[in-house]
């Protein structure tokens, strides 16, 4: 069985997520490959997809939210992503449980303690059926049935338990820090028919096509799924086996493209917060180091946009005042810095900055 290095598995890794070199794929066949875009405020997944695909505009991924064709909800790990339609219908239900047990947590249930969650959940596809509302008027009108609850709470337990959808204009570009500004509606309806489950060893392929190779532990911290044991057990016939520098079994798919040769020279990458880069694996050795890991995360609902040099997170960036900031956390070398600032001198117009400076 071969061992994959740190920087070979950092090699494969680049690679299958476009960023090794941008692609000609559309913003609809990224996003399928990918599985699902981290989209905690609506502007992030732009700046993903602007990274991977070669002259990616914002209007391309507008087109496609307007036409229905990918919907932004709560999905992986609970949290707001951007999938494609089609992969929404057979994922969102195979995701449930995790969305269940985000449900289920003291912040939540602080709000709906005693109340029965079958009719709270009924409630509000009810309140919903046929139209769409801001989530502040699903809180009230739920409020309105259970007097003396916090209807925001409420609203919010209903979101992770009824596959729902935030209509285009919630996750248009441009709209920065609002994340609560976000208008709700029933996927059947926006979608049109019922959802129906993939098998899950669909999941784990599509995981491991866009981030392998990878460990059992990997695909459960990706998806928030737990178990996955016995499902990859099953699927072994169908999958190459490799181990690690630390020993442990990692899978990857049969038709997966021969891996990289991990001397390969990899260029500068510009990373949103919350790229599942950075999240789709237990073990995130393979694009950053603990050390930077708490600086890029300092908080459980944070990870800050960063930058990649030689594959491996270097640095984080924000904008302000129309100027593109950079924190590199380590020296830069004359090249590396030459070619951070031609990186960034490139993204400044998609952000509508106009200048780059380092802090």
């Amino acid at each position: 069985m071969s061992v994959l290095s740190r920087r070979a598995l950092n090699r494969a890794l680049l690679r299958r997520q476009f960023l090794m070199e941008r692609t000609g794929r559309t913003p609809l066949e990224v996003i399928g490959h990918l599985v699902a875009m981290q989209a905690q405020e609506p502007n992030w997944p732009y700046v993903g997809l602007w990274s991977r695909i070669d002259g990616f505009t914002q209007a391309q991924l507008g087109e496609l939210l307007d036409r229905r064709l990918v919907v932004r909800s709560a999905l992986l790990r609970g949290t707001q992503h951007l999938a494609v339609a089609g992969d929404f219908r057979r994922f969102r239900p195979v995701l449930q449980p995790v969305l269940d047990r985000t449900a289920s947590t003291a912040y939540f249930r602080k709000a709906s303690a005693g109340l029965d969650t079958a009719a709270l959940t009924a409630a509000g596809a009810e309140i919903l059926a046929g139209r769409t509302l801001p989530r502040r008027e699903l809180a009230r009108l739920l409020a309105l049935r259970h007097p003396g609850r916090e209807g925001k709470l409420l609203a919010g337990e209903v979101e992770l338990r009824t596959p729902l959808v935030h209509t285009p204009e919630t996750a248009m570009w441009g709209r920065w820090g609002t994340r609560n500004a976000i208008s709700v509606t029933r996927a059947e309806d926006w979608l049109g028919g019922s959802l129906e489950p993939a098998p899950v060893r669909d999941l784990v392929r599509r995981y491991l096509a866009a981030y392998g190779p990878a460990g059992v532990m990997d695909v459960q911290a990706w998806s928030g799924l737990t178990r996955l044991r016995e499902v990859v057990d099953a699927m072994r016939g169908e999958l190459r086996r490799y181990r690690d520098a630390e020993g442990r079994e990692l899978f990857d798919l049969e038709s997966a493209p021969e891996l990289p040769d991990p001397e390969t020279p990899v260029p500068v990458r510009f990373l949103p917060a919350f790229d599942n880069l950075l999240l789709g694996h237990a073990d995130r050795s393979r694009v950053i180091g603990d050390a930077d890991r708490r600086r890029v995360m300092p908080g459980a609902a944070m990870v800050l946009p960063t930058f990649l040099v030689d594959g491996f997170v270097h640095g984080s960036w924000s904008v302000k005042d129309g100027t593109l900031r950079l924190v590199p956390f380590r020296a830069l070398g004359a090249a590396e810095a030459c070619a951070v600032t031609e990186e960034a001198g490139r993204l400044l117009p998609f952000l509508g900055a106009e200048d780059v400076a380092y802090v």
